[in-house]
């Protein structure tokens, strides 16, 4: 029997988490960006293409996001909402992933911190704007809206002003990590509320590709060594764009909770 929290709780397990996240990245050390970053497994180049195994999985990316706008701008999908309202978080998140394969593609060409920024920003216009639909589906659409801007500025603004303490000498990491950490555990945190739709479980999904994703890049180098075939990054890439496309197969199939 799954655990689950009264509807009245509200937005309370999301601010609680908030707090957690931001108390444990204050505590922590300043952590710069490791200059050994930006040295990828796989640099092997192809078609004139710097780099091409970690530029080129970007396209799944692209495909996700231009898939999923496509589904939201037709007139029947605004039919399986709710509230028609609840579909402008997923409009951000798509359209953070289309930008997220630019920007990639565009770090992974050279990559060094200067444009490694192009490559973050999108990333959060992806996964903020899932937290504030998940607000939206499960606790308010009106407050899931009104978070929207607040929870992408949010997200921004880790990245820049990861890129400024970068730009002084002084890189700190810890807002940037905070903020992707409260995102996949705001995802968690979302099923223990009331679920207004079915295929609850496609959130766990998202967040299992996530991980998958993380794995891959930590393993980059071990995972290329194999044969030399693809990098751990190049499978981070894939496996991102595939939570993507599992958000869209969620909108696709689920069905509104006639008792909610």
């Amino acid at each position: 029997m799954r655990l689950t929290l009264p509807r009245r709780v509200g937005i309370w397990p999301f601010l609680a988490l908030a707090v957690l996240v931001g108390a444990a990245a204050l505590l922590a050390p300043r952590t710069p960006q490791p200059l050994s970053y930006h040295h990828f497994a796989d640099q092997r180049g192809w078609l004139g293409i710097a780099n091409f195994g970690d530029v080129s999985s970007n396209l799944l990316f692209l495909v996700a996001g231009l898939a999923g706008l496509v589904f939201l701008s037709r007139k029947s999908t605004l039919n399986t909402f709710v509230d028609s309202r609840e579909h402008w978080p997923y409009i951000f998140v798509f359209v953070g992933l289309v930008l997220t394969a630019f920007g990639s593609a565009y770090y992974h060409l050279a990559p060094h911190n200067a444009r490694l920024v192009w490559d973050r920003l999108p990333m959060t216009l992806a996964f903020m704007p899932l937290v504030a639909a998940l607000i939206a589906e499960r606790v308010s659409v009106k407050l899931g809206l009104w978070l929207l801007p607040l929870l992408t500025a949010v997200g921004l603004a880790s990245v820049l002003l990861w890129h400024w303490t970068e730009s002084r000498g002084a890189g700190d990491l810890r807002f940037y990590a905070a903020v992707q950490v409260y995102a996949v555990l705001a995802l968690l945190t979302a099923l223990l509320l009331p679920a207004r739709y079915t295929r609850s479980t496609d959130l766990l999904v998202v967040a299992g590709f996530y991980v998958l994703a993380k794995i891959c890049e930590t393993a980059d180098q071990q995972i290329f060594s194999v044969g030399h075939i693809v990098s751990g990054h190049t499978l981070k890439h894939l496996a991102a764009g595939l939570a993507g496309f599992w958000i869209l197969r969620m909108l696709r199939q689920r069905q509104p909770v006639p008792a909610y």
